[in-house]
């Protein structure tokens, strides 16, 4: 299963615009095939916070929508399938409120963002319950994945967790290679 941007219609009058950000069957048809059962939502007061790089293992692995419905993000999907030709690398879309932009990123796939603006937040579905059992992560600034983060100078607001985790080198992936390599996206 591939990373997969979309781009959510927005219909608009006088009073604003409404929007369908997650039907079934259209989703499938963009190749998310998957059931949500658990919606997070995240606020971050500060840009410059970093939360990731997170995944969820077997026998709870999530799968991800994520959309930013306050403010604005970078967000990242790293390719953490052990025998992958893209492992390690990762892609970025920007997610904001103003354009309504989803990520869909699959099991074996880690997760991060930054915050861009003050105050931001974001909302994503996963596809199975949180397990802090197998919660797992990667460092975010970890050099083989060489995320270029736009923090501008600043100092990274980072969870204790967060800081914690270990570098690709030492880690040791839970995750399988299932024949399709991390494919750019257009953002």
């Amino acid at each position: 299963m591939s990373v997969i941007l979309i781009g959510t219609k927005r219909f608009g009058d006088n009073r604003g615009w409404f929007s369908e950000t997650f039907v079934e069957r259209r989703w499938a048809e963009f190749g998310v095939d998957c059931k949500f059962v658990q919606d997070n939502h995240s606020y971050s007061k500060i840009p410059g916070t970093i939360r990731g790089i997170h995944f969820q293992s077997a026998p709870h692995a999530q799968a991800k929508l994520v959309r930013c419905v306050r403010g604005s993000i970078i967000d990242y999907a790293v390719d953490l399938r052990r025998g992958s030709p893209t492992y390690g690398r990762h892609v970025a879309a920007k997610l904001s409120a103003e354009n309504g932009t989803q990520l869909f990123i699959p099991v074996g796939f880690g997760h991060a963002f930054i915050t861009l603006e003050p105050d931001t937040e974001v909302i994503y579905k996963v596809s199975d319950y949180y397990a802090p059992e197998c919660d797992g992560g990667v460092r975010w600034d970890c050099p083989k994945i060489a995320i270029d983060w736009p923090l501008q100078g600043r100092t990274p607001e980072l969870s204790g967790k967060d800081a914690d985790l270990p570098d690709l080198a030492d880690f040791d992936s839970p995750f399988a290679y299932d024949g399709k390599p991390l494919e750019l996206i257009e953002a």
